[in-house]
């Protein structure tokens, strides 16, 4: 058994002092606190758990920086789709392993413990099959045993290219199953994943499944999480309207049984009638807001839902930029320039704006990956420490520390990472980092030569 001690650490929703945590076979076997530091204990000055991540596209990595450039007048998130389309039609299964695994290095590294990757790269580049079905999973899975983030897979049911059983695109073949052809793919990733990961089922959108389609999916996985995107683009809302005479989010509470396994991705364009039924749904809002800006999506109703009860999660998605902190900075600057006004996502019971939503984001994106939240006896020794040392937490106190990471410090902040009681990070650096870096700059040398 192991032993970790830290100065204070976040138990519950508050800060404790001198606190050892004792681990055993990847878990946390004990929470000791007002505990003397013994002298086979590793020490370290602050211990937050571990963020989940609720949506990743890992192998979108590679494609960072690349879609910057303004291409037509009225650039969007459908024209960036069709650089994502061209991008993804080279990589094979080797490919999506090493660029997935810079990602997820890079989550570690950040504060990010597990991801949920809502895997839709399903087939060859022609669109055939593997003789595998689940090949793509099996890289997903390579990954992330590589780094040692744990994982929620969410294989992605595609079929149609818009609402109504509309043909899919060209670019669209490498995602497309019928339902038994994603049967047959689902069970094979279940025998794909190790350790704790865990797996759930996507339906991509709306979009791209019938309400049929959509049964049969939840009939499949009728206990573990489902993710949907849901209501990302004015479009998309425009054309379910026109399909079925309601938005998607209005669609999806009426007919889909939303519950608290759901988590609807994005989500950013709710009418008002929508954001307190969504919070009463119990289900978990995926925010993404570095990709829902990059992608000029809009801006989710955070203050108002939150006000509702609303839970949430945050993700990376395209993963243009990796880091966990940024996410939830992103997320209340987004309102700050809707609003015009300041500390916005805090409440009366909790005034401070960083340790809200990190406590929220917490216990959101546990939720929306169907594990337990936060550090406690039995739960996963997921656990982040902060570097005190670094120079934006010069004077800080408990109550301004993670208001003093999530909105000033810049890389560095944090120091060590244990997943599962394995020490991935150290110093802040992933611990292969090296080897995994290397790997990622070969394949896309290659891929973009």
């Amino acid at each position: 058994m192991a032993s970790l001690w830290f100065e204070r650490a976040w138990i519950g929703n508050g800060w404790a002092r001198d606190v050892r945590l004792r681990i055993a076979d990847g878990r946390i076997a004990a929470v000791e606190t007002g505990a003397v530091a013994g002298t086979g204990d590793e020490r370290h000055r602050v211990a937050l758990p571990g963020l989940c991540n609720v949506h990743s596209h890992g192998f979108q990595r590679g494609m960072a920086g690349l879609s910057e450039r303004r291409s037509r007048p009225d650039d969007n998130f459908w024209s960036w789709r069709e650089i994502m389309y061209r991008f993804l039609d080279r990589l094979m299964p080797e490919d999506v392993a090493a660029i997935t695994a810079q990602a997820y290095a890079e989550m570690l590294e950040t504060g990010f413990t597990r991801v949920g990757e809502f895997h839709y790269l399903h087939h060859d580049p022609a669109g055939a099959a593997y003789a595998d079905p689940a090949e793509m999973a099996g890289a997903i899975a390579e990954a992330s045993a590589t780094t040692g983030i744990g994982l929620t897979l969410l294989p992605v049911f595609y079929a149609h290219g818009n609402f109504g059983a509309a043909p899919p695109s060209p670019g669209q073949r490498r995602f497309l199953n019928d339902i038994d052809g994603f049967a047959a793919l689902l069970d094979g990733a279940r025998a794909k994943l190790g350790g704790d990961a865990n797996i759930g089922v996507a339906p991509h959108s709306l979009r791209a499944v019938t309400p049929e389609e959509l049964d049969a999916l939840l009939a499949m996985s009728p206990t573990g999480p489902v993710h949907i995107h849901a209501a990302e683009q004015v479009k998309e809302v425009a054309d379910c309207v026109a399909w079925s005479g309601a938005r998607p989010v209005e669609w999806l509470l009426d007919n889909a049984g939303v519950d608290k396994r759901w988590c609807l991705i994005h989500s950013t364009h709710l009418a008002g009638h929508e954001v307190p039924r969504l919070a009463a749904s119990g289900a978990v809002a995926g925010l993404c807001p570095v990709t829902e800006a990059n992608l000029g999506d809009g801006i989710f109703p955070a203050i108002d839902y939150l006000a509702a009860g609303g839970r949430f999660g945050v993700g990376t998605d395209s993963n243009i930029l990796v880091d966990a902190a940024q996410e939830l900075r992103a997320l209340e600057y987004s309102q700050r320039l809707a609003q015009r006004a300041r500390a916005l996502l805090a409440g009366e019971e909790s005034p401070f704006v960083g340790a809200n939503l990190f406590a929220r984001a917490v216990a959101g994106g546990a939720q929306a990956l169907g594990v337990p939240a936060g550090l406690a006896a039995g739960h996963a020794a997921d656990i982040v420490s902060i570097d005190l040392d670094h120079p934006s937490f010069a004077g800080t106190d408990d109550t301004t520390l993670f208001d003093r990471w999530i909105f000033a410090a810049r890389a560095g902040a944090v120091d060590s990472v244990w997943r599962a009681g394995v020490k991935c990070v150290s110093k802040g650096r992933h611990v292969e980092a090296g080897a995994i870096g290397a790997a990622y700059r070969t394949c896309l040398a290659r891929l973009l030569a």
